[in-house]
């Protein structure tokens, strides 16, 4: 039986870029593709970092069942939602995947399936670090939105609370002070975890 590998962190954390590199370095693993009704940010495809979809396509997958987990951030630009759909990305029965998100859909989604098909991979970088991250990313978007980073990075300090962490048993962190030896410690733990390999 596969396993759901599930890359978390607090925004801008370096979580998409380590994401990205390890699907290129684990080609056995499958990939999960979430939804979201956000706008598609500049450089970003539909299908690869997320389907960019509506409310309506979200709520028919509600009313078919196939919504496993859906998240909605009241941000300052409007209400964005994000979800995981059961629409055949997921057979652990063929392959282990490796997914992306919060530690909210990481419960939502260890609740659907079960802790022992689940293995949190949570990536960790000093707060002000961050912040340089994120401002320096904003910055190269076409209209930046500042209120919208500060939103999230406040967010985010509820959302990953040591607390809220051990409650959840994510006990491994993996801090991304140093790209290449964080992406090999998790492609090393991935290993351990994998028995499809």
């Amino acid at each position: 039986m596969g396993k759901i590998f599930y890359l978390m962190g607090k925004s801008a954390s370096g979580k998409d870029t380590i994401y990205k590199r390890l699907l290129e370095d684990c080609p056995q693993l499958g990939r999960i593709v979430l939804y979201t009704t956000r706008p598609r940010r500049e450089g970003e495809t539909d299908g690869v970092e997320y389907y960019f979809t509506t409310s309506g396509t979200l709520a028919q997958f509600e009313q078919e069942n196939k919504l496993i987990e859906k998240r909605v951030y009241h941000t300052v630009a409007g209400e964005w939602s994000y979800a995981t759909v059961d629409d055949g990305q997921i057979d652990l029965s063929a392959n282990s995947c490796l997914t992306i998100g919060t530690l909210e859909s990481y419960e939502k989604i260890r609740n659907y399936f079960g802790s022992e098909a689940i293995v949190p991979l949570y990536v960790f970088v000093d707060d002000g670090e961050r912040l340089a991250r994120a401002l320096a990313r904003e910055r190269q978007q076409a209209q930046p939105n500042y209120a919208e980073l500060c939103r999230r990075f406040l967010a985010d300090e509820q959302d990953f609370a040591g607390e809220r962490l051990e409650r959840l048993g994510v006990e491994r962190i993996f801090v991304n002070d140093d790209l290449e030896r964080c992406v090999e410690e998790i492609k090393i733990s991935i290993q351990r975890n994998d028995f499809m390999l």
